[in-house]
């Protein structure tokens, strides 16, 4: 992985969210993108030294790679929840689900305060809409 980009493993298994249940895990997967951001930040960050001087204040291509294998272990977290990885800059999560029989994902974005947008599963991101009360 270099900066900007990863691999994220597959959810192992089909799993439909009710809104309330996506809900109750923003606690915790804010707690996860917050480590992942920062984790992210400073990997672009001595990436970008490294290429452009050679050197960094935060190391060299030991924590490179060390940064690498950190994201890439927390982002196994969010699949084995169910919890489909979108994009990693920004973090774009989508939760499996349905809407009045409909497939959609419940959409987070990185920054959003709460869980408060659908789109349908066949669309991504470009045909968001408010989830509705």
């Amino acid at each position: 992985m270099s900066a900007g980009t990863t691999t994220v493993a597959c959810v192992v298994e089909h799993r439909l969210f009710e809104v309330d249940e996506a809900r109750a895990l923003l606690p915790e997967m804010r707690r996860r993108v917050d480590a992942l951001v920062e984790a992210r930040a400073d990997l672009t960050e001595l990436s970008v030294d490294l290429r452009r001087s050679g050197s960094s204040p935060l190391g060299g291509l030991a924590e490179v790679k060390a940064l690498q294998a950190r994201l890439d272990d927390m982002l196994e977290w969010f699949p084995g929840q169910g919890i489909e990885v979108k994009g990693v800059a920004p973090v774009l999560l989508d939760f499996p689900a349905e809407l009045n029989g409909m497939s959609v994902r419940l959409c987070w974005l990185e920054g959003e305060p709460a869980l408060a947008w659908y789109h349908r599963s066949d669309l991504g991101i470009a045909g968001r809409r408010r989830l509705p009360d």
